[in-house]
This record gives C-alpha cells, structure tokens and sequence, in this order.
C-alpha cells in the first residue's frame, strides 16, 4: 500500500477511524491495484464484499490485505449492505466509511481529498465528482455523462441539493449512514444516499476527482440493457422517495 509523506502524515494526526467497503465482481485484474494504491495511514481496515464472482477476486483481495466477505445476491447495494452488517457487527465502530470500486477506475491515492471536508468538520458526506475532476477520455459514455446530469438535475430541483455526480467514491460519517436507512440493493444505491442524505439534513458536499478508464468491461455501462436497467433504477429511486 502507498504511504504519505511525513508532512502530510502529521498533518492527518486526528484522522478518525476509516474503514472502506469495496464492492467487487470478477474483478481479479484490477483488485490489488486498488487496495496498493489506498494511503494506508489514514485507513483501519479495507473490506472487499466478493458479489459472488467466478474469479479468483476474493482471492487476490486477501493475498494483498483486505477482509474479505461473500454476498452471493447480486447487486451493487446488496454488496455495499454485506459491508455494512460487518460493520454494524463490529465492538467498534469506524467514525468514517469510504466507499469505493474494484475496477481501478478510481484513484484511491486521492482519499484524503474526500476525508478532509469530514475531518475539518465540514460535511457529513462527501462525493468525489469526476464532472469537477479530470476524466480520461473514454472512461466514461456517453449515457453515464448525460444520465448524471440529469439525476443531479433533478436531485438539486427535487430535494434542493445540488451536486454534479453519483460518483462512487465517497466518504461519510458512520453515525450519518445509520440515520439513512438504506435499502436499495443494486443501481439506484449511489442516487439513494445523496437524496436521503439531503432529506435528512446532512451537510454534503463535493471534492474533485480523477476517473480513467477501468480494467476490464463493466458489468454496467459495458452493455446496452445494464445502461437502461440503470438508469431506469436511478430515475425510479429519485421519484419513489418524493
């Protein structure tokens, strides 16, 4: 795992407890790169929820560190929710949970831009938004870019809170999630955090991000019926919780 320098190492020393989820599905290629690349002094523990893949995925998350648990429902929310009962389990509890993808499309390195809002007692929740970052070209289609647009659109004229993206890689308060009540067990997870956190009063806000291109297809935008079933998911959740 990448360590920080000593200036910032000091710089973080009432960083709170962090523990982050990664949701992963065949994703053996690119696992060891995310959990590598995570600052290791600024996270307590990294949890990969295997989402039933017929790889070698949980695996390899072992090999380079991370607690590894099977969910064998799929679905992005139903992994995320495995995550959460580990934690919910713990005699501990983390102050902060960060969550983020296996696909190495996400820079992990950047994690301290997300938690410093939380740690400066700024925010509650914090998006890392590729629409205010920089984005390889490609990383992204066409259909993600534009259904952002309008599901933050709509987000902002529906629950006044704006934001730019649905980003995966995010932080938020452990005490803050618990209020949300989440359910949602497959694509509309992302969309139904930011509105339930602007129901219920959270301070959110966003942090520029890197995107590039991920290794390997997506289970998602890499197919024509993943793109609609999703977007579809995301424009039910925003109208479903009005």
């Amino acid at each position: 795992m990448q360590l920080l320098p000593i200036n910032q190492i000091l710089s973080w020393m009432v960083l709170p407890k962090v523990k982050v989820i990664i949701p992963a599905l065949n994703e053996e290629r690119s696992i060891c790169h995310v959990l590598n690349d995570i600052p290791q002094n600024m996270v307590e523990e990294v949890i990969v929820i295997d989402n039933g893949s017929f790889d070698r995925t949980g695996e390899k998350a072992r090999e380079c560190g991370a607690t590894v648990l099977i969910e064998m429902n799929k679905g992005y929310g139903s992994a995320c929710l495995k995550g959460m009962d580990y934690l919910a389990s713990l005699e501990i509890k983390p102050d902060v949970i960060v969550f983020l993808d296996a696909d190495y499309s996400d820079h992990p390195e950047e994690m301290n831009n997300l938690l410093k809002p939380i740690v400066e007692d700024e925010a509650d929740l914090v998006i890392g938004s590729r629409e205010l970052g920089s984005r390889e070209h490609g990383s992204m289609t066409f259909p993600q870019i534009s259904g952002n647009r309008l599901a933050t659109f709509l987000l902002d004229f529906f629950y006044k809170q704006k934001f730019t993206d649905l980003g995966p890689f995010r932080a938020i308060r452990y005490e803050s999630f618990l209020k949300l009540g989440m359910i949602d067990k497959n694509f509309g997870w992302t969309v139904e955090m930011q509105l339930k956190a602007a129901k219920n009063g959270l301070r959110c806000t966003e942090v520029p991000v890197s995107y590039r291109r991920r290794i390997g297809k997506s289970k998602v935008s890499g197919t024509i019926k993943g793109t609609i079933l999703a977007g579809y998911k995301i424009l039910w959740t925003i109208f479903k919780h009005l």
